[in-house]
């Protein structure tokens, strides 16, 4: 992990030369209310996105991270936890207008630059708050499933856990 004041310059098939500051210890100091299930270390080894996330850009995140996650050079919708498709082109993120700020790969990238401790205050209010808002979704699945039957629902409990909500409710 990166020590508070360090720079870290990314250099990757997306950015190029795109620098950011460490403002908060890693893991700590998140805004009120902001309260992920799972570390993005956590989320990796469960499986999220096809195993086709990180591949380009490992060397600006812990190489723990990277010690059980589950990655493939391919989509391969059997890494993800849920055993589904779960993901959307980037095309499709960009039409939309989900793609905010300096993260060119959505919330995940934001999250994980996040909890390395980067800050950027109008774009955290932006990504926290559609954290806040997917909630929804586990409300849908408490409404929809029995409890502890965690094969229903399985490509909405997949979502959950790429935007770190615990998908075994």
């Amino acid at each position: 992990m990166y020590p508070i004041g360090d720079i870290v310059t990314v250099s990757d098939r997306m950015q190029h030369g795109y620098s950011y500051r460490i403002d908060a210890p890693a893991g700590g100091d998140f805004a009120p209310g902001f309260t992920p299930h799972f570390t993005p270390a956590e989320m990796l080894a469960l499986g999220i996105f096809e195993g086709k996330y990180c591949n380009d850009c490992r060397a600006e995140l812990p190489e723990e991270w990277f010690l059980n996650a589950k990655i493939s050079e391919t989509p391969d919708p059997s890494l993800n936890c849920f055993g589904v498709k779960s993901r959307q082109p980037l095309s499709v993120w960009r039409q939309k207008g989900w793609i905010i700020g300096p993260d060119p790969r959505g919330w995940f990238q934001w999250y994980c630059r996040y909890y390395l401790g980067r800050r950027l205050p109008g774009v955290d209010d932006k990504q926290i708050k559609r954290w806040r808002a997917f909630r929804r979704h586990a409300a849908q699945v408490r409404a929809n499933c029995a409890p502890g039957n965690v094969f229903c629902r399985p490509r909405q409990r997949q979502a959950l856990l790429q935007w770190s909500y615990d998908p075994f409710i």
